[in-house]
């Protein structure tokens, strides 16, 4: 059996001398004593965490530039369009939006603003949001097993290659972290003392969350919800009033934001991106809701499956790249949580102990298993929302574990969690062969001695004086710690040292074979994998993001030249302006071109795809069309508005290219681009402007296409 070790205001102030703590069947109660030495350095520990952390988040960042180009150019138009940051368009004309809902460029559009558009302006303010989910994770931990068990969930959180990735890079992913754990913290909180306000403030939490990423948000409300209904310590019909109450603050805080957009005339603000109607619960049930699960998503490219949905089912956690993003350390997750589960079986309905073990336990297997069963399409980086309850649960069983370590079973536990760790970890490993070859001999040797020394801890003692004694527990809790944390550490250590580009960003080490437990892999444009099978689109009018290619100093420690850019690969060749899912060097030319007499037009250029007009925009920093939106499959514009558009002047060029008339095999989607295309082609003369093909939409209209 294990005991919890502190109670909801762990540890007590030092004048106290004690912090009590509850007591389990079958377990010794053990008071802490706690001293003003104890506090300091707490407090040094978190500071050097968090010191940590953002030094990890932020080094080197500006060399990803703009990291995901199609949300640095919504932050762009944000900057520089109140209406654009408030829809989340893609451009400041606002033509469409982006297929997400707007709470991240909310926080980048007002860096932009405040700090200019640039890399830093865009990508900083993820870093801070990585740092503030690590300290408030520390501090919801820290509030039932103490400060080592808080400093160590916050390490795990910041050490876990994926959630590195995700602190550096401009994905929604970042926000949805920090809110889904602001919300834990407030649940814990409202836990302590039936607090109703806290409990609104978690469903507010939440409702903010679903303006981050939409539905992913909402996955942790079952396990909120159950957990206050079963353990908080009031009365059965104040706890459903109270989860009622939470339940109204999640629609009010998710729902304005929606009800703004219905109510909006459709013909004053931008087209829904992602949507087939422009209409925004399109969007939220269809393509970004239900279609993610079931894979019936019109409009995406590639059929179902499709080559971002390979690889679902009960072991997507466990292989391929998704395995050594997030599952360093989900075995022993798992086990700390049935472990934790099975210790209070017979404890009180109100343990509190037991509810922290319930709210990680059930946002993990709910999460886990709709992204390891989902049809839809699906990226590694999504299991970045995986990582505060891993990290959780494994800091609560060391901290559980080590508190009870006079406990047989409580050692035994430990042992076997540290043995099948550093045994996965090899695996894992295994599957990365030229990856620092050093640490799988490390993790195994280390592993097993400090397996052994837990399980055999008061017989070592026994052996040793009072000075060793402490020693000896000393080492074996930092060598257990370096079991855990080592190869998850370098991980994002060599993930922070390279720069990353693109729609699909990877962390380090990535699996170069047929994935951890037999998974297909497939390989993208440029030989980039992504999760098993072929791309339908090896076409493209764009070419690789600029810096790929060897560091001149050679293989790096970390085992990856630290000069290249990972991203999604983007397809290969000179000449074009990005493609699908990644965006070219800018064109100094036509940058030039786009930027001449740019104030006199709406659009400076339209072009099929967000990626491809996200270079153009953030080159040329004016406006630019993304016919199609990120697919080049929305209906937007339609043949008939881009007419109208073009008879206004209100658009200068058309930027053509192999791409122009729609990405290759989507599903069900409009086909205004091919129109478009079509009639540009028909209507106005080409000339190439630095190797580009472009139309001037304001020339007089020609029967017949000319090239120059």
């Amino acid at each position: 059996m294990l005991s919890a070790v502190g109670s909801t205001d762990w540890p007590a102030p030092p004048a106290a001398g004690y912090a009590p703590a509850e007591s389990l069947p079958g377990a010794t109660h053990r008071a802490i004593p706690v001293t003003t030495r104890d506090v300091l350095l707490e407090r040094i520990g978190l500071g050097l965490l968090l010191a940590g952390a953002g030094l990890l988040f932020v080094w080197n960042l500006g060399a990803s530039g703009w990291a995901n180009a199609y949300y640095s150019a919504a932050a762009q138009a944000g900057s520089q369009s109140w209406l654009a940051m408030l829809f989340g368009s893609f451009d400041a004309s606002n033509a469409i939006t982006v297929d997400k809902t707007p709470a991240s460029l909310w926080v980048m559009a007002l860096s932009a603003r405040i700090f200019g558009v640039n890399a830093w302006s865009i990508l900083v303010p993820q870093a801070l949001e990585g740092v503030a989910a690590v300290w408030l994770l520390y501090l919801t931990v820290r509030r039932r097993v103490g400060p080592m068990g808080g400093l160590l969930a916050g390490a795990i959180l910041a050490l876990t290659p994926v959630a590195t990735l995700m602190f550096r890079f401009n994905n929604p992913d970042a926000l949805l972290t920090l809110l889904l754990v602001a919300a834990a913290y407030a649940t814990v909180r409202a836990l302590d003392a039936a607090s109703t306000r806290w409990l609104v403030l978690a469903g507010a939490f939440i409702g903010f969350a679903f303006l981050a990423k939409m539905l992913q948000g909402f996955l942790v409300i079952p396990a909120f919800a159950s957990v206050y209904l079963i353990a908080a310590p009031t009365t059965f019909w104040r706890r459903i009033w109270q989860v009622g109450a939470a339940a109204l603050a999640v629609v009010v805080s998710a729902g304005w934001w929606v009800a703004l957009v219905m109510i909006w005339p459709a013909d004053a603000r931008p087209f829904i991106g992602g949507s087939q109607t422009n209409n925004i619960w399109d969007l939220i049930l269809g393509y970004n809701g239900f279609g993610r699960l079931t894979g019936d998503e019109v409009g995406r490219v590639g059929g179902g499956p499709g080559p971002f949905s390979e690889g679902a089912g009960w072991l997507r956690l466990f292989q391929g790249e998704l395995a050594s993003e997030v599952s360093w350390l989900l075995p022993a997750a798992l086990i700390a949580l049935v472990a934790l589960l099975w210790a209070t079986r017979r404890s009180p309905r109100t343990l509190q102990t037991r509810a922290h073990v319930l709210l990680w336990g059930g946002w993990l297997v709910v999460t886990g298993l709709v992204f390891s069963l989902m049809q839809g399409i699906f990226h590694s980086y999504y299991a970045v929302a995986l990582v505060p309850p891993i990290a959780a649960l494994v800091a609560m069983g060391a901290a559980l574990g080590w508190a009870n370590r006079d406990l047989l079973s409580a050692r035994l536990g430990i042992g076997m969690t540290l043995g099948v760790s550093a045994a996965w970890a090899a695996v894992l490993l295994s599957h990365s062969p030229g990856w620092n070859p050093w640490l799988t001999p490390f993790v195994l040797g280390v592993g097993t001695l400090a397996s052994l020394a837990i399980v055999f801890l008061p017989q070592l003692s026994l052996a040793s004086g009072p000075m060793s004694r402490r020693l000896l527990h000393g080492a074996t809790a930092m060598s257990a710690a370096a079991v855990l944390l080592a190869v998850p550490a370098i991980g994002s250590i060599a993930t922070a040292a390279e720069a990353h580009t693109g729609a699909i960003p990877t962390s380090q080490p990535v699996a170069r074979d047929t994935g951890t437990l037999g998974a297909g892999r497939l390989v993208g444009p440029g030989g980039r994998t992504v999760n098993g099978g072929a791309l339908p689109f090896q076409g493209g009018n764009g070419f690789a993001a600029p810096g790929l290619g060897q560091s001149p100093f050679g293989q790096q420690p970390f085992g990856r030249s630290f000069g290249g850019r990972r991203g999604n690969g983007g397809p290969g060749g000179q000449g074009g302006i990005g493609g699908l899912l990644d965006v070219g060097q800018a064109n100094p030319a036509l940058t030039a071109a786009l930027q001449a007499n740019s104030s006199a037009y709406r659009w400076v250029a339209a072009t099929t795809g967000s990626n491809n007009a996200a270079g153009l925009q953030l080159s040329s920093g004016g406006p630019v069309m993304a016919i199609g939106g990120f697919n080049g499959s929305d209906p937007s514009p339609t043949l008939a508005e881009f007419q109208a558009y073009v008879a206004k002047g209100q658009i200068h060029y058309y930027v053509g290219g192999s791409d122009a008339a729609g990405f290759r095999g989507t599903i069900g989607g409009s086909n205004s681009a091919a129109e478009i295309y079509d009639w540009v082609q028909a209507n106005f003369s080409s000339s190439a402007i630095g190797g580009v093909t472009v139309y001037d939409l304001t020339t007089r209209p020609g029967s017949s296409t000319s090239s120059t």
